[in-house]
């Protein structure tokens, strides 16, 4: 069992009068010291009793209480043991408690004489420090905050003395002589039987002002006056300070992330949690926007306690007033109490105030915003983002100046890191496209001389033999022909492939989309494959397409041409003797998918991107078995583009065959 009320606790229900102040660690050292000076100083044996929360704050003042022991022997010094302290009589009464009583929680400090008294009541006010933003090597010094009396007031000191020398006696009951004769010695019973009978009337000045007329009390009071006035000004000054480092601290950790990744994605991350975190925010929303925007899509949240979550959610910005005021002002808006807010300001953001208001409210309700902090990321004047912080209960702190230059200062670092991570990316995309540009042109330059040298010799050299040879047989004289034109007609197709890139590629393509049966497109393609690869042996082709296949949406012509292609490349890889498959089958994102498949040659899979390139040649342009510009696919694949679909190939590898896929999308039936 113990005690577990403290001594100011006791000391205010007898006397409810005394109005216990707020005091600092620095202030009660100096009080302390000038009651132990006061007993030094005089020639009366007083009563002294001074409880210390831990042995090594009472070895610090150690040698001040063996002096006061020679001057009296009611000497009482008590303490939580944390090496040597423990119950003994020595120079004076050492009282050991266990540093989980109440009393390690307290500053107590009593001197009673003869002539006069001054006692110091005060119990540590840890809740006043919880939320503070201070190190904790300040939170453990000067600035932890006390709350008690401190009085020269003989009545109260002799309730003061009551209370600490029953104490004394719980923990050490073999002293109950030596305590009994202090309780005699000073008049304690009497003095507080006659202060509880009077302890309904207000207490003198001296008590409710905790002045001491025997440490002159103008003097003590303007002392007091002044070290509190410091320690304020002190406490100001760190919790400064401290906002300066948690500012440093988060900026320098945004920086380490923005070093470490230049994915603008990742910081931003980084910058909710760590943002959301360092200004108590009950909800931290970062997101990438425009000023243009109608709504943004929430991927990055912080939340703290039960708030309702906006991840994933479309988040309302061209209807929100607020946020019209921040792209119009370009800086920070702040409503420290949504509820209370004076909506004229609206007037100047939107047109139409009822509906801006009602808009506003809507969504403050809505989200249970209370608070609303809204912060641009800007650079160079464009918008790129949206910082806000929301404050949730209605017990929310005001974030003061220091707190919102902070959140300006990581606005500005995170506009840095969009557009330097933006920057990178966009000098990647440029480096891959010269390296692309570097291929096409060694690509075209090797193909250029095969395809186009190879068929311009066959011509030429027929169209000599026929001028130089008149009188050559007419079976001759037919091949020389057949040969010529053949190699014309392959010339006309490779012009006419580099004319259909380009134009693809340019966007200058007009699309005529129009209702089609696939099957029909797919019968039409295959007609045209066994029409141009009449001489040569075609792999056997197999169509699987449903007969209750909904209607496509497509531009007939380039739907027939992208089959060619497929399918001529198919065939192209293809032995005779083996097969080619189409497939086709709703997929259900309204979209039908068309596979074509093969047994040929196959594709190693660490290539199946980079066939859609332009000029891609499997073989490499000067050792290819198969003729071709390297055009078919990168054609097909900006058809499909042009009809919002998606087109890849597969393989298992090299000789395991492949299967082209894309999309189309079709028309839902009735």
């Amino acid at each position: 069992m113990s005690i577990s009320t403290s001594v100011l606790m006791e000391l205010v229900q007898f006397l409810p009068s005394l109005k216990p102040q707020i005091y600092f660690k620095s202030s009660l050292t100096a009080l302390s010291h000038a009651m132990e000076d006061q007993v030094l100083a005089g020639t009366d044996q007083p009563l002294v009793i001074a409880t210390f929360q831990r042995e090594r704050f009472y070895l610090q003042e150690a040698h001040r209480y063996r002096r006061i022991s020679a001057i009296t022997p009611q000497v009482y010094v008590m303490a939580a043991p944390e090496t040597e302290f423990k119950n003994s009589s020595g120079v004076h009464e050492m009282v050991a408690f266990s540093s989980k009583e109440q009393l390690s929680r307290e500053w107590n400090l009593l001197v009673l004489g003869q002539h006069y008294s001054t006692c110091l009541v005060c119990i540590e006010r840890e809740d006043l420090v919880q939320n503070s933003d201070m190190p904790e090597q300040l939170l453990m010094d000067q600035a932890r905050p006390f709350e008690g009396i401190w009085t020269s007031d003989r009545q109260v000191c002799l309730k003061v003395a009551e209370l600490l020398l029953e104490r004394v006696l719980y923990y050490r009951p073999e002293l109950a002589e030596k305590v009994e004769q202090a309780f005699n010695l000073y008049g304690i019973r009497s003095g507080t039987k006659k202060s509880k009978k009077s302890s309904t009337r207000t207490p003198s000045n001296s008590v409710s002002k905790g002045c001491s007329s025997s440490l002159n009390d103008p003097f003590a009071h303007r002392l007091v006056t002044y070290l509190q006035a410091g320690q304020h000004k002190l406490l100001r000054v760190y919790r400064s300070l401290a906002a300066k480092e948690r500012k440093e601290r988060l900026v320098n950790s945004i920086t380490a992330t923005i070093r470490q990744s230049l994915n603008p994605q990742e910081v931003i991350k980084v910058a909710t949690q760590q943002l959301g975190e360092a200004m108590g925010a009950c909800r931290c929303l970062i997101y990438r926007c425009k000023a243009t925007d109608n709504s943004a899509k929430i991927s990055n949240e912080y939340l703290c306690g039960d708030v309702i979550s906006l991840m994933g959610k479309t988040w309302i910005l061209r209807e929100n007033p607020l946020f019209q005021e921040v792209v119009k002002c370009r800086e920070r808006v702040y409503i420290s109490e949504v509820d209370k807010i004076d909506l004229d300001w609206i007037t100047t953001t939107q047109n139409g105030t009822a509906k801006s208001q009602e808009s506003f409210k809507k969504i403050s309700q809505k989200w249970e915003i209370k608070g609303w902090l809204m912060i641009p990321i800007l650079y160079q004047g464009q918008l790129l983002g949206m910082v806000e912080l929301h404050q949730c209960n209605c017990n929310h702190s005001v974030w003061e100046a220091d707190d919102l230059s902070m959140v300006d200062a990581i606005a500005t670092q995170l506009g840095a890191a969009i557009i330097q991570a933006e920057t990178y990316a966009n000098l990647e995309d440029l480096n891959q496209q010269l390296e692309a540009l570097e291929r096409t042109r060694s690509n075209l330059i090797a193909i250029t001389g095969h395809e186009l040298r190879t068929p311009l010799s066959t011509i030429l050299i027929c169209l000599e033999s026929l001028n130089q040879e008149p009188d050559m047989p007419v079976e001759m004289r037919k091949i020389m022909l057949d040969t010529a034109l053949t190699d014309a007609e392959r010339l006309r197709k490779l012009v006419q492939d580099f004319l259909k890139l380009s134009h693809l590629e340019s966007g200058r393509v007009d699309w005529n989309p129009e209702s089609l049966r696939l099957k029909e497109c797919i019968d039409l393609a295959i007609s045209g494959i066994r029409t141009h690869n009449s001489k040569n042996q075609v792999p056997g082709i197999e169509t699987k397409v449903p007969s209750d296949l909904p209607l496509v949406q497509a531009d007939g012509e380039w739907l027939v041409e992208l089959l060619s292609k497929l399918l001529d490349n198919a065939c192209k890889f293809t032995n005779s003797d083996g097969k080619v498959t189409i497939k086709a089958e709703c997929n259900g994102d309204q979209m039908i998918e068309v596979t074509i498949s093969d047994t040929g040659r196959g594709i190693e899979p660490n290539r199946l991107d980079a066939v859609f390139e332009r000029f891609y040649q499997e073989e490499g342009s000067l050792r290819r078995s198969v003729g071709g510009t390297g055009l078919g696919l990168a054609i097909g694949k900006q058809i499909v583009n042009g009809w919002g679909g998606r087109i890849w190939a597969d393989s298992s590898g090299k000789n395991q065959g492949s299967q082209f896929h894309f999309t189309i999308p079709y028309i839902e039936s009735d």
